[in-house]
């Protein structure tokens, strides 16, 4: 038995079992269709008018037919992803900017039409719901978060509902303040200012601790090594090549064995400065269920803890909080 249970239409209490209303969905489920604005409708929502925006990018020497290409391209998926789901549930859009407060219910099925960033903010609020990645535009996004098309979904969301297609646990990551604040991550959390100026603070782990002055930290979650954490090791290492007069070829990476439900994180700590009251010793490492990172944030104003590359979704982190980054008890599912 399916556990969203079927839908039993009647018309007049006169209608047999097996039969639904024209236009009824087959169930009572409800679908979460998460979409986002692309990047013709941001214009215009900073510009006013699609002249105006149009105006502004050739003005810069853009092809303003590429964002008109995009915006149609995503719109034709969102109709036809609505389409398909409206068949078999109750659809209800949710607009990205309202993700983080949307109060996503126990059975629902939650399908999020990409990009990849979608998918990881998605998944961060989501909860135990699986989650289905949709590429609506597979000419243009690899999508490796996004393994479905608009096309497939009737029956991903049906193999869904009979507990027939097999779901990837993600480890998500967390940063909690001694004030009880929490806020999760997905691929990484970033530690240090909002501003461009140095962040200073005193890094522990195990039994060390250290002064630090820095750019910040980035803690990455097996999701989301092969993102920023992939650009830290690059940097590295291709600092350390060239500094030994060594070809850059065979830079660092990730942990192949660092996959999307690994139990640990790595933190690495962005262009640490040495000085008379400031170490760069304790720069990379692991953080497992046993050891997490406590940080104590030593900045005045503008220290702030955010996730997935969201700015405006943080934590104020000023002098005087305590953060302990760890791996999250919770934890993600997505459809593959």
């Amino acid at each position: 038995m399916s556990f969203f249970g079927k839908k039993e239409s009647h018309r007049q209490g006169q209608m047999s079992a097996g039969t639904r209303e024209a236009g009824a969905p087959e169930t009572e489920a409800k679908i979460v269709l998460v979409k986002r604005r692309t990047r013709l409708e941001e214009l215009v929502v900073r510009y006013n008018t699609i002249q105006q925006a149009q105006f502004y990018v050739e003005r810069l020497g853009a092809d303003f037919g590429d964002y008109l290409v995009e915006d149609q391209v995503y719109r034709e998926a969102l109709v036809q992803a609505t389409e398909y789901l409206s068949v078999i549930g109750r659809v209800q859009q949710v607009d990205r900017e309202h993700v983080s407060n949307f109060i996503f219910g126990a059975k629902d099925i939650v399908v999020v039409l990409g990009q990849d960033g979608l998918v990881a903010n998605t998944l961060k609020y989501a909860g135990q719901q699986p989650l289905i990645g949709v590429n609506p535009d597979p000419k243009r996004w690899d999508g490796a978060l996004l393994p479905f098309t608009t096309r497939e979904l009737p029956a991903v969301v049906r193999d869904l509902m009979q507990n027939k297609r097999p779901l990837k646990e993600v480890r998500l990551a967390q940063a909690q303040l001694n004030d009880g604040q929490t806020l999760y991550a997905v691929n990484d959390l970033f530690i240090g200012r909002r501003t461009h100026v140095s962040a200073r603070y005193e890094l522990r782990i195990n039994e060390h601790a250290e002064q630090q002055s820095s750019s910040g930290i980035i803690v990455s979650t097996g999701m989301g090594s092969t993102g920023w954490l992939r650009s830290v090791l690059a940097g590295a290492a291709g600092i350390a090549s060239s500094a030994a007069g060594q070809s850059s070829r065979g830079a660092l990476a990730p942990d192949p064995s660092f996959g999307w439900d690994s139990p640990y994180l790595y933190y690495s700590v962005r262009e640490p400065y040495p000085s008379r009251t400031t170490s760069a010793n304790l720069v990379f490492g692991k953080i497992d269920e046993r050891q997490p990172l406590r940080i104590i944030s030593q900045m005045p104003e503008s220290g702030v803890i955010f996730s997935d590359g969201v700015e405006n979704d943080y934590l104020e982190f000023g002098s005087g909080v305590e953060a302990s980054i760890s791996l999250a008890e919770r934890r993600g599912l997505l459809a593959v």
